[in-house]
């Protein structure tokens, strides 16, 4: 194991992803200003829905997300050139952090993910060669690293695409209904709107998306299937960077794949001029229990996490409990119709709650799905009416329709929903049973 562990091997792959890494942190949080998410995420809505925990979680005041959003764009950049690294990659990691937990209303997947590989970054040598701090200071200049550090991110994406592969085994993306209801919001493509219509393309894509998250790590780590598998990535990665547009992912998925192929052919093409590696050597750090310790711990939650939805009643695709943070990607469309009835206990008054008043566009369309979220604003409406002296109940009407089925119940509307709690890993039984097979 020490051997395999600690093996040191050239650092090409770790060098070029950093700066790939980096320059993906700076364009996410950059980007994130200048197309106007930032503002329709935490500065038009009045409040945030957080992660239920984390209410004490706020947006800054005024344009104050603005300039923590340069500021993480910073770190990123900082990241890239590998400048006061452990410290940038740091500060990255608590501020992306905070931001995620703060609010849910534009939940993706590759927001939690880049939590992780930002934590994980903070642990390895990603400044030791090409980098502001290994000019300033030689000392720490080096051209290997321990093989622990490549294996580290393949077994991450190995988790990630494995789950994702697993999720996407059910009736409704075997029958391509759900990708075909995802095609028809691409219709007013220019030049490939049409083309994306096409029945077979809906069976290709959904059967495909099976087998390249099955598949993708196992044919990248055989060297006879490699090239084929990394440019089977190539396409499926940039099919979904232009079709679904999901910002940064495709291209951090893209910048796994140097950990794959021999470090020698990346510094070959990325650093012409660097003394390549080759002594095989194996050094064991003073910490080494420690690291072992830390990263058994992490990945035994990394594959215990996702599976919490088998142990929670009924199915994830109705009640969404359990559904984040466990690799559940691009899997459903959902529609809904939601109303929240206050009724005042003492004078016996029921009056509707206008959404628009308290909520923006997507945070309607998120509370009418989300269960989570319901009981989060139930709890909001009994606060404010609280200070108003008043004591009241609130009853939630909810309908959904799950992958083009009729509509359904989703919400006991007969249950108080302020006045129940919210157990994050049981079920909550106001929510009714769902008819999905």
């Amino acid at each position: 194991m020490n051997s395999f562990l600690f093996k040191h091997i050239d650092n090409s792959p770790l060098i070029v992803f950093r700066i790939i890494f980096g320059l993906l942190c700076f364009l996410e949080s950059v980007g994130a200003i200048f197309t106007g998410w930032v503002n329709r995420a935490f500065i038009e809505p009045k409040f945030t829905f957080t992660f239920i925990g984390f209410e004490w979680l706020q947006p800054l005041p005024g344009n104050g997300m603005y300039f923590y959003y340069l500021i993480m764009g910073l770190f990123g950049f900082l990241i890239m050139i590998g400048y006061k690294y452990r410290f940038s990659v740091i500060m990255f990691t608590l501020m992306w952090t905070t931001t995620y937990l703060m609010q849910k209303a534009s939940y993706n997947n590759h927001y939690y993910l880049l939590i992780l590989l930002s934590a994980i970054m903070a642990f390895l040598p990603a400044n030791k060669y090409y980098s502001i701090d290994a000019k300033q200071n030689p000392e720490i200049q080096s051209n290997s690293m321990p093989q622990w550090c490549s294996w580290v991110f393949i077994l991450q994406m190995f988790i990630v695409y494995t789950y994702g592969s697993i999720a996407k085994i059910y009736p409704d993306w075997l029958d391509a209904s759900v990708m075909e209801i995802f095609m028809s919001g691409k219709k007013h493509y220019h030049i490939i709107g049409d083309f994306l219509q096409q029945k077979w393309l809906h069976y290709f894509l959904a059967y495909g998306g099976i087998l390249y998250d099955g598949l993708v790590v196992p044919f990248l780590l055989y060297k006879p299937t490699r090239r084929i598998a990394f440019l089977g990535s190539i396409f499926f990665h940039l099919f979904n960077s232009i079709v679904f547009q999901v910002g940064i992912f495709p291209y951090l998925a893209l910048g796994f794949s140097l950990f794959f192929f021999n470090p020698k052919t990346i510094k070959n093409i990325f650093f012409k001029k660097k003394e390549f590696y080759e002594d095989a050597e194996i050094i064991e750090p003073k910490f080494k229990k420690s690291l072992i310790a830390v990263f058994s711990i992490y990945f035994i939650f990394q594959l215990a996490l996702p599976l919490r939805q088998h142990f929670i009643k009924d199915n994830v695709l109705w009640t969404e409990e359990g559904h984040k943070m466990s690799w559940r990607m691009m899997l459903r469309s959902k529609r809904a119709h939601i109303s929240f009835k206050v009724r005042d206990k003492e004078e016996n008054k029921t009056v509707f709650v206008k959404l628009e008043d308290y909520l923006s566009r997507k945070q309607k369309r998120l509370i009418s799905t989300h269960p989570d979220v319901m009981w989060q604003f139930a709890q909001k409406l009994k606060k404010e009416y609280t200070k108003k002296g008043k004591d009241i109940s609130v009853f939630i009407t909810c309908n959904v329709s799950v992958n083009g089925r009729p509509y359904e119940k989703l919400i006991n509307s007969e249950v108080d929903i302020a006045a129940v709690p919210w157990n994050t890993f049981k079920h909550s039984e106001w929510i009714l049973p769902s008819k999905l097979d």
